[in-house]
């Protein structure tokens, strides 16, 4: 099942069209995605067994480069994001595989939808394909082995960063610097866990301008999703509505020799196996 964040309101995208969930139900779900994360079995049940009735004859290929597609989650109690999870990432960052997972924050404002347009505000502004995991379930000290039953669904996600900001001072601002206006896209929708039985087997990608300069498999991750779960949630509760992002393949500007950074028009494009993929273009900062 996709549920995607279309035009502000909760909508099924299925190979028929588009399903306004509310409309559709008469109220029974709500019209808006965040209330619908913990609900997913029951939204999956009612797919299968009313087959409700399309209200929207646009196609998932159609939709996927709808500017009216917002986040899939709008607001997260927690947004976590991992760094330095691929291994070949550490070793092209000439850095050593982290012996515990590196987790900081972006800051629930910069979330855009697939398609939205983000800002340069330096000469060094970096992307960076991760694929994201939604939650719908609470849990806190979950095992590896039942991590991925509190996992709602995944989609596509590109941490986008300030390297100025991010290194600027004595001590890095990673929070900060990831965390500018649309500086988080994800989308297109959300995936069901259901049909991504196994997280840590998906190609993702990453081009700019139609060159690919990231491409690689999420079972490159240094630790698994199940793994990330599991290690977060002996800390904070993780709760229906938050958001992972799992860490970048290699393939990142900052990385090249010269690096490379986007500039005003450099369009984005963020691809995942099974999930969709998103494109995002750089404007000018207001």
């Amino acid at each position: 099942m996709r549920l995607a964040n279309f035009d502000g309101r909760a909508t099924l995208v299925t190979d028929r069209g588009l399903i306004d969930v509310a409309q559709a139900s008469r109220d029974r779900f709500s019209s808006h995605v965040d209330a619908l994360v913990g609900d997913m079995k029951a939204l999956v049940d009612w797919l299968g067994d009313d087959q409700p009735a399309i209200t929207d004859p646009t196609t998932a290929r159609e939709l996927q480069r709808d500017r009216r597609l917002g986040p899939v989650i709008t607001r997260p109690g927690q947004v976590f994001c991992i760094g330095l999870n691929y291994r070949s990432h550490s070793l092209e960052m000439s850095m050593p595989l982290p012996s515990e997972p590196m987790v900081f924050t972006k800051f629930a404002s910069a979330l855009a939808g697939a398609n939205a347009d983000f800002p340069i505000p330096s000469a060094r502004i970096d992307w960076e394909a991760e694929l994201v995991v939604v939650f719908g379930k609470k849990g806190r000290r979950i095992s590896v082995e039942n991590a991925l039953s509190h996992v709602a669904g995944y989609c596509v996600g590109n941490d986008l960063s300030d390297r100025v900001l991010q290194m600027r001072g004595s001590q890095a601002q990673f929070s900060l610097g990831k965390s500018y206006e649309n500086f988080a896209p994800i989308g297109p929708w959300l995936t069901s866990a259901d049909e991504v039985p196994s997280p840590d087997e998906l190609a993702i990608s990453c081009a700019v301008n139609g060159r690919q300069y990231q491409h690689c498999v999420t079972g490159d991750m240094v630790f698994s999703v199940a793994e990330l779960v599991s290690y977060i949630s002996g800390v904070c509760e993780i709760r229906p509505g938050d958001i992972m992002f799992t860490g970048s393949p290699p393939g990142v500007g900052q990385a090249h020799r010269p690096p490379i950074f986007l500039g005003i028009g450099d369009v984005v494009e963020t691809s995942i196996e099974g999930l969709g993929s998103m494109r995002n273009v750089a404007v000018a900062s207001s």
